[in-house]
């Protein structure tokens, strides 16, 4: 667990519930050292980050409630920049800009991106905001395909505050469409195969048809 991803979301009445419940100590030595200094995001973060198409970010309207929204693209779409940022282009949708208009009045963002197949989860904190699509080409240009559609409306940059890997213990495996295509693939071919030595014994298991006036 990274120390300022606690540091930031441990308040005083979740630190007296710690107490409580015996698990003070523990999470009090994570806490320790690196005061006030952001949880710097590594190689192990940038290669789970590359191999993710989907993830969740939670934002909080100007009267305080809580507000989760998928995002979803090809793998990697999630980029992590130099600086600790990342950032991924927001295309046109439904046009309710909930999530957008949030960081308005509080930058403060929540990302959960989800591994199911390994049954690993990563959780980000940090803060958020809008660039405009005209006024940073290159970094448009390094998010998004000229041939992206629907079209590309903003940048969303957030500057990564903390980060937590969290417990895989009641996480379900799950499985996209291509990680079962992948898997069952041998058993396809094989199944193929001998579909094929099927048909060619049948065919020669069959008897000629006789022929006339015999």
């Amino acid at each position: 667990m990274a120390q300022n991803y606690i540091r930031t979301l441990f308040t005083d009445a979740a630190r007296a519930m710690q107490d409580q419940a015996g698990s003070r100590s523990a999470y009090a030595r994570m806490e320790a050292g690196g005061e006030g200094s952001p949880d710097l995001l590594g190689k192990k973060e940038a290669m789970f980050l590359a191999a993710r198409d989907s993830f969740y970010i939670a934002s909080v309207t100007a009267d305080g409630w809580p507000y989760v929204q998928h995002r979803g693209g090809p793998a990697g779409f999630l980029k992590l920049l130099d600086g600790n940022r990342l950032a991924f282009a927001d295309y046109r949708g439904n046009k309710q800009y909930i999530s957008t208009s949030n960081l308005q009045a509080e930058p403060r963002v929540s990302l959960f991106l989800m591994d199911y197949p390994n049954r690993r989860r990563l959780k980000i904190i940090g803060k958020a905001r809008i660039v405009d699509v005209d006024d940073d080409p290159a970094l448009v240009a390094s998010l998004t395909s000229p041939d992206d559609k629907p079209a590309v409306e903003r940048i969303y940059v957030i500057e990564v505050v903390g980060f937590d890997w969290n417990c895989p213990q009641f996480i379900t495996a799950r499985f996209t469409e291509a990680d079962v295509a992948t898997a069952v693939a041998p058993l396809t071919a094989e199944l193929e195969q001998l579909r094929s030595e099927v048909a060619q014994l049948r065919a020669a298991a069959t008897p000629s048809n006789p022929q006339q006036g015999e």
